[in-house]
């Protein structure tokens, strides 16, 4: 954390320090980085808002690395875990269900979640079942890494590509297909991009369109291909 941030918060009282813990930190620098939009939040400005100084968050965390560590850590629980007797294949593509959802509510985990060094209790758990769940699903070893290292890359690819969109729903990819279709007159465009004019006129245009769901297709095809390479590494 960095030392200037050592303000004192006119708003402090004894009594917000007395009921400060690792937790309520944690779970109080989370949702300022959720409203934020990816932000993750100062020392001074989580102080702010635990109404405390900043030096008291230093009773709980030695330095923001620390502190980042234990916001993924918080992020990593609220994945869902394959179950001990689920199917492989079950357990994997709800478990990446669960992780892309996760990633959806705090946006700004999507950089960190591997970048820690410091693993806390929840990631390490979350990483144990999931090569649990191929190990005993017929994957050796290092098809369980291989297999790993692929759906989370698909998760986390998914999750930044889909945060970046400029739509939400069919209906706001209305307006941006338009602009870009401003590029040339409409049979003009067609001729020159026809394969775009396609995709775009029948099928993201399309009533109940939603990007979104693109996601349980690419995860089916992922989970298809390493079924067929299970037995093979």
């Amino acid at each position: 954390m960095d030392r200037s941030s050592r303000v004192t918060d006119a708003t402090a009282t004894p009594s917000a320090r007395g009921s400060l813990s690792r937790e309520k930190v944690l779970r109080a620098a989370v949702e300022m980085a959720d409203a934020a939009g990816g932000e993750v939040p100062s020392t001074r400005r989580l102080a702010e808002r635990l109404g405390v100084r900043a030096m008291a968050l230093y009773h709980h965390f030695k330095n923001k690395d620390e502190l980042l560590d234990g916001m993924v850590d918080l992020v990593f629980a609220e994945i869902e875990l394959p179950e001990e007797g689920a199917d492989w294949r079950t357990g994997m593509l709800r478990r990446a269900a669960s992780m892309r959802e996760a990633l959806r509510r705090h946006p700004w985990a999507i950089g960190l979640m591997d970048s820690r060094a410091n693993a806390g209790p929840a990631t390490l758990r979350h990483h144990d079942a999931v090569l649990g769940c191929l190990r005993r699903g017929g994957f050796t070893v290092a098809g369980a890494a291989h297999a790993f290292s692929l759906v989370d890359s698909y998760v986390y690819g998914f999750a930044v590509q889909e945060h970046a969109l400029p739509f939400d729903s069919g209906d706001d990819l209305e307006p941006v297909v338009e602009v870009m279709m401003e590029q040339a007159p409409p049979e003009e465009f067609a001729q020159r991009f026809p394969y775009l004019a396609e995709i775009a006129v029948e099928h993201a245009l399309k009533p109940g369109y939603d990007y979104g769901e693109e996601f349980a297709i690419g995860l089916g095809l992922i989970v298809d291909g390493l079924e067929r390479r299970r037995e093979e590494w």
